[in-house]
């Protein structure tokens, strides 16, 4: 059953494409119209795709996977920031660093000097430099946080990539292409949706679309945590049950030991 409904997605714009001029005909599988000089985009195949993307990522939440977000543009990078922290995932919301993919032990040595410097703060080394230097690790701080941030807590390489505006976010898809990790994608008429693994046919530059989007995306995502929580909580009950059940088996297993070894004495004893 379709978790994604038609209304919905008509409603906040989501058919919406590009210029027809500007168009990629690789897209005109997933276009149903043209309209005053606009591409409309087929809706009822990006449901579709929108459940078979919500499926996938919900698998992938549920085995504990991680799926980086990514989104720069101005009205995506708010939605995205909150949406992804709301689900426990990174985002890339500021600018895209080169070889984050990559080059990721660089960046995780990057994140690394965060965590530095915050030491430095919490065990006085940082007062006991000079102001001029005090002034330069703090900028340096507020760099690396405004740009990696986010994925301070992104230990390995993602297992998946959503980005908004694949053209905008190019080299994100290169580098994951790069090292086969799969891209999620809302792909609008003007883009190329051959480097996308999971194609979402949709306005990427309108807020209500992207959000409606994101908003059922972290629903399935935010299921498949429920159901990996509810399997883990499951799991911690049964084991002190199955503890208990080994106790009496070895119970049993010595009894039987002793009662055998009973036998033996008394046939021993017979015998003299």
């Amino acid at each position: 059953m379709s978790r994604t409904n038609f209304q919905e997605l008509l409603d906040a714009g989501v058919h919406f494409g590009h210029l027809a001029r500007k168009w990629n005909p690789k897209m005109a599988p997933y276009i149903f119209d043209q309209k005053n000089g606009i591409h409309i985009i087929d809706l009822h195949k990006t449901i579709g795709k929108i459940d078979e993307a919500a499926e996938e990522m919900k698998q992938l939440a549920k085995s504990g996977r991680k799926i980086l977000f990514v989104a720069t543009k101005k009205q995506a990078k708010d939605l995205v920031k909150e949406k992804a922290t709301a689900v426990n995932m990174p985002s890339v919301t500021e600018r895209w660093a080169g070889g984050m993919l990559t080059n990721f032990p660089t960046i995780r040595k990057a994140v690394k000097k965060m965590s530095t410097i915050d030491k430095m703060k919490e065990d006085g080394t940082f007062e006991k430099l000079a102001k001029r230097e005090r002034l330069q690790v703090d900028r340096q701080r507020a760099k690396l946080e405004k740009n990696l941030g986010s994925i301070r807590d992104m230990s390995r390489l993602p297992s998946a990539l959503f980005v908004i505006d694949v053209q905008k976010e190019a080299n994100a898809v290169k580098e994951a292409n790069r090292l086969n990790i799969p891209v999620f994608a809302m792909v609008d008429t003007c883009c190329d949706p051959t480097p996308i693994d999971y194609v979402i046919p949709a306005n990427d530059d309108a807020t209500k679309s992207i959000e409606c989007v994101l908003n059922l995306l972290c629903a399935a995502i935010q299921e498949g945590l429920d159901e990996r929580k509810l399997e883990k909580d499951k799991e911690a009950a049964e084991e002190p049950v199955a503890e208990e059940g080994a106790k009496p088996a070895a119970a049993r297993k010595l009894r039987a030991r002793k009662g055998a070894a009973a036998e033996e004495k008394a046939e021993e004893v017979a015998a003299e």
